[in-house]
């Protein structure tokens, strides 16, 4: 029986190169499906401790870890490798030498750390029963989501795991910290894109035209009863516009007006009819109005599911680890995620793991240009994951 005192014991021996692979992936983000060099990186190391991998979606690797003792118990570990087109506005040597492109979603957070965890496992696994598979995955955060592409591979079988576990940067809990929530976690997600088609001309003559910005404008509105007059009030959904583009002036009004938002929910009977009656919606409106509408769904990703037991032994082997006082409950989170697709189809458990500290200055939300870490993270990520997996498979 491995105990956590091993594990905290390796994590702690590793945690400077686990920050040096951190920051090196940092230092050198690609976006989704374009991730050959942090690949390339992975399977280099992945190589240089004998772990077989294979390569799957192009750029993801999907490395293997077999116990020396016998059993047939497997669990899968997943960590995401794309970074996002943002400008990074922080002032640290590792900053990104890729303008434009950042880490700011923690997805080198979390490669680093699953190559932590690899090296953590591939070392004691002379003294543990079971198998582990290593999921480095490209573009989580560009549709249809590498997790969708790598299940279609098959990264779920040969051989087939009977759980899989993933964790995810969230500044807003302290690092040091995690959290856990059971059930249904996170929301579905669907881009919209809508083209309202008018007539232009002089905006001093609207009696001659048909205003598509009228038309945009009265539909944005309209949409919002969608959520509030159609939707079960204890079912949460989320309809937001982000990009409304006209393309007229002071005195002109254009031909159409183009939007762009996203839907958000957590069911799926009401995902499909919410998406079916905004866009009756929005043609009926531009037609009243004599323009007309093209609407446009992206379908996205399912809600996230943390499958029940598993998650409540994940957070037991969690307390245990790290103390009670160091594992909070999280409450339903609206964004999106395509680790949703793995637990659509097996037993999943998708936790948070704190990096934020105010005298660090490092509580700045995801997806944003002061994103960064604190990196004493790094030394509950690898170390929790390998004990979470470990015991998970009866060691």
């Amino acid at each position: 029986m491995i105990n956590k005192d091993k594990i905290q014991h390796l994590s702690s021996d590793i945690f400077e190169q686990v920050v040096g692979y951190r920051q090196h992936i940092h230092a050198n983000p690609e976006l989704s499906f374009h991730e050959y060099e942090t690949s390339a990186f992975i399977k280099k190391l992945l190589t240089d401790w004998g772990i077989p991998f294979t390569e799957m979606a192009n750029t993801g690797v999907v490395g293997l870890i077999e116990g020396g003792l016998p059993s047939d118990k497997i669990i899968a570990l997943r960590a995401d490798m794309d970074a996002l087109p943002i400008l990074e506005a922080n002032e640290k040597p590792y900053v990104s030498k890729n303008k434009g492109v950042m880490h700011a979603c923690g997805h080198d957070v979390h490669s680093s750390s699953l190559l932590g965890t690899a090296f953590i496992l591939n070392s004691l696994k002379a003294e543990f029963g079971g198998t582990v598979k290593l999921i480095f995955q490209p573009a989580e955060e560009l549709l249809p989501g590498g997790a969708s592409i790598m299940i279609k591979e098959g990264v779920l079988e040969n051989p087939k795991p009977q759980h899989i576990v993933g964790q995810h940067v969230m500044p807003l809990i302290d690092a040091g910290k995690v959290g856990f929530r059971s059930g249904i976690y996170m929301a579905s997600t669907d881009e919209l894109y809508v083209t309202v088609h008018g007539k232009g001309g002089h905006g001093a003559q609207p009696h001659q035209n048909i205003d598509p910005v009228l038309i945009a404008s009265h539909i944005i509105i309209a949409l919002q009863q969608i959520v509030s007059r159609n939707a079960d009030p204890r079912l949460p959904s989320v309809l937001s516009f982000g990009k409304v583009i006209a393309n007229g002036a002071t005195n002109i009004i254009p031909n159409e007006v183009k939007l762009e938002g996203t839907f958000r929910t957590l069911n799926e009977e009401w995902r499909k009819e919410a998406k079916r009656l905004m866009k009756k919606m929005a043609e009926g409106i531009a037609e009243s109005m004599g323009g007309s509408c093209e609407f446009r769904i992206m379908d996205g990703y399912p809600y996230l599911v943390n499958e029940e037991k598993l998650t409540a032994s994940a957070r037991a082997f969690a307390e245990d680890y790290l103390g009670k006082e160091n594992v909070i409950d999280l409450d339903i989170w609206m964004a999106a995620e395509d680790f949703a697709y793995y637990s659509q189809v097996t037993d999943a458990c998708f936790y948070r793991l704190g990096t934020g500290n105010k005298e660090k200055d490092t509580c700045y939300s995801v997806h944003t240009p002061r994103f960064d870490i604190d990196e004493d993270a790094l030394k509950v990520s690898t170390g929790l994951m390998s004990y979470i997996a470990l015991k998970q498979l009866g060691n």
